[in-house]
């Protein structure tokens, strides 16, 4: 007989995953705590997503057995959480799992008491080891409620206290030797042979790498930009790349790029898109072209909604194995390609350095289709034309194996992420169906995503937006909103962001620590309310509100919005050693000791002559303009004539009228 749970009416398709588990599940809500204290039971907070791979193991090995679910249903409540979908839920319980344990991860499970705050926690753990944690809390619970008690006040104490940022009212280091020093130090934890850190597993954290351009475009920094490069390389040529379909996997599990954690997240692929574009933009490497457009064109395929917005995640598994989709047989390459296999599995390396287990090949290279081509003496175009030839040959056969899961829930943060990518696509390489895609998934994004009042909403699906949105979804599409401004010179899209701005500052600004929650004032409380300042594979939100506040500023002459965003910054740097997880705060950094430059473009070719300027990397600056712009910095500028004006702190260089001219005053 089929259980059915709480979950059933649920949309999100992680906790419908579990809506037929013999456990008594409820969705997280004020109703299901009241329930737990009237009955006095302590309550499980089981957090996850999707395409977890352990999360799945752990449901088919304790979630789906009948005597862990008695065992459960009898001593405890028992709460499912999306992290996707409840960030604000996963950040506290993780924080009080790393405090109890050292470590995180997901699955994540913590105990509490029938308030919420927590007692007891961990990741992922075995059938048996399961049922004895549940007996023993149970027995503790019961027979010594004071030391439980005890221990939760210390520990929700602590939770409170994380990440906490307080205000620096003296202005910190923010000297370019200070960052240079912290990038010294970051050197040696660098893997000079396969690019990245040298440790594994290895995450992509495309915000790293852009600003190691950022920082080796501004100091001549050859030992980043080597680094830098090599990565890019790396990444792009391993298995960590979907050499067939396009995208990214969450990870690679070796320190090879070999072997991914089979995972795609629509978040990783947006960054990766955008990192990519200054790649090329910087090293013009057709391979980075390539990974650009092979990437765009997957996540059309196989994460654009019919609205034109984008899915979650693809799940790692297919058929309960991890990966079965993606790898290959060499029988089966031999029978598709015919003739063509030997050349095939030479680039690829089948069999060779290409095998993973279970006479399985996951599709990698370590050379570019151009090199190959020029070590095989074969000319290169004609290669890349059979490779292409080839890819879709595969890819039909691919289409007739059974999908990983599709996470189809649309969250606001990440596809603003992925839209800023499009816009970022757009401006490289001067496509104008990329800016179409990121135009229509805005206004999608505006029109479902808010309320009434203003607000946006973190999710929707099916027609409904819900969960009141986070300061990630304000923070990345305001982000986003200035990528189409400095795309279209369309000044529509910067009034969106900084009326978006205006309410995220309402509602999540903290006057005492000069940062933002993550949670708006108008969320029921939690335990604790928290701050997310530190960058991870996501950039953090008070990072880029920091990042946008200065670019807002600059746009509209608001010296308040600058002086915010260099507070925000130096609260943070008083207390940063670990670049790694500052780099978007370092790449603010930058932009306050090496100042940024204006670019303001007035006439008919304004974009014309804007689409020119990003043909070079130029990290430092920001575009505006337009025949007819409102801005501060285009007041009494328009005349006949297309003319660029470059400015820095209120003062503009001699107007020009080319590209090229320009060009020379921003490099020189």
């Amino acid at each position: 007989m089929q259980h059915t749970n709480a979950l059933i009416h649920e949309s999100s398709p992680y906790l419908l995953q579990h809506a037929h588990n013999p456990v008594d599940w409820h969705p997280w809500s004020e109703t299901v705590i009241e329930k737990a204290q009237k009955e006095n039971k302590l309550i499980l907070v089981s957090i996850g997503y999707s395409a977890c791979h352990w999360c799945h193991v752990m449901e088919r090995e304790t979630f789906e057995d009948d005597s862990a679910a008695a065992l459960m249903n009898e001593h405890f409540i028992c709460i499912k959480v999306d992290r996707e979908e409840r960030p604000d839920l996963d950040q506290v319980y993780m924080s009080a799992v790393q405090l109890m344990s050292g470590q995180g991860g997901w699955p994540l499970n913590c105990f509490t008491l029938p308030d919420g705050r927590p007692i007891y926690g961990g990741t992922y753990f075995k059938r048996d080891q399961w049922m004895e944690v549940l007996r023993s809390l149970s027995e503790l619970y019961t027979n010594d409620r004071a030391k439980v008690e005890e221990y939760a006040n210390r520990l929700t104490e602590g939770v409170q206290m994380s990440e906490l940022i307080v205000r620096d009212p003296e202005a910190s280091d923010l000297s370019t030797e200070n960052l240079k020093n912290l990038v010294e130090r970051w050197k040696s934890q660098w893997d000079l042979n396969e690019g990245g850190p040298n440790r594994a597993p290895k995450f992509p954290l495309p915000n790293n790498y852009r600003f190691l351009m950022h920082y080796a475009a501004i100091t001549g920094d050859t030992a980043s930009d080597t680094h830098l490069e090599l990565t890019l390389d790396k990444m792009a040529q391993g298995g960590i790349y979907d050499q067939l379909g396009g995208g990214f996997a969450r990870y690679s599990t070796d320190a090879l790029w070999k072997v991914p954690h089979f995972e795609k997240m629509l978040y990783d692929n947006a960054q990766l898109v955008s990192l990519y574009c200054d790649g090329y933009t910087k090293f013009k490497k057709s391979d980075y072209k390539w990974i650009v457009e092979q990437t765009l064109a997957f996540v059309e395929r196989e994460m654009q909604s019919t609205e034109g917005m984008f899915f979650s995640a693809l799940d790692a598994d297919s058929e309960g194995e991890e990966g079965k989709f993606y790898v290959w047989k060499k029988a089966e390459l031999e029978t598709l390609l015919g003739d063509r296999y030997p050349m095939f599995a030479k680039q690829f390396e089948i069999d060779g350095f290409a095998h993973w287990e279970f006479g399985n090949n996951i599709l990698l290279r370590r050379n570019s289709f151009e090199t190959f081509a020029k070590q095989n003496n074969l000319e290169a175009t004609q290669w890349f034309e059979e490779i292409k030839a080839d890819f879709e040959t595969l890819m039909h056969a691919r289409k007739s194996r059974i999908r990983p899961g599709t996470d189809d829930k649309i969250l606001t943060s990440w596809n603003a992420m992925m839209i800023e990518g499009y816009a970022d696509a757009y401006r490289t390489f001067n496509n104008s169906d990329y800016l179409n895609t990121a135009t229509k998934a805005m206004e999608q994004l505006l029109l479902k995503c808010s309320g009434s009042d203003g607000r946006l909403f973190h999710t929707y699906k099916n027609g409904t937006a819900k969960v009141n949105g986070y300061l990630e979804d304000y923070a990345f599409t305001i982000q986003a909103l200035i990528a189409l401004y400095q795309s279209t010179f369309n000044e529509r899209w910067l009034e969106e962001a900084r009326r978006l701005n205006a309410y995220a500052t309402k509602h999540f600004y903290d006057d005492q620590t000069g940062m933002y929650w993550f949670t708006s004032d108008l969320d029921p409380a939690l335990i604790a309310r928290k701050q997310e300042n530190s960058d991870n594979v996501i950039p953090a939100s008070n990072s880029t509100m920091a990042k946008n506040l200065f670019i807002l500023g600059h746009y509209y002459a608001d010296d308040a919005m600058i002086e915010t965003a260099k507070q925000m910054l130096v609260n943070v740097a008083a207390n940063w050693d670990y670049l790694p997880s500052y780099t978007n705060w370092a790449s603010l950094h930058l932009w306050c000791t090496y100042p940024m430059r204006e670019v303001a473009i007035t006439g008919s070719k304004s974009l014309a002559f804007a689409r020119e300027i990003d043909c070079h990397y130029i990290p430092n600056i920001m575009l505006l303009g337009g025949n007819g712009g409102k801005l501060p910095l285009l007041e009494g500028k328009q005349g006949a004539q297309t003319t660029i004006f470059v400015c820095e702190n209120k003062t503009c260089q001699r107007p020009v009228t080319t590209p090229e001219d320009a060009i020379h005053q921003l490099t020189h």
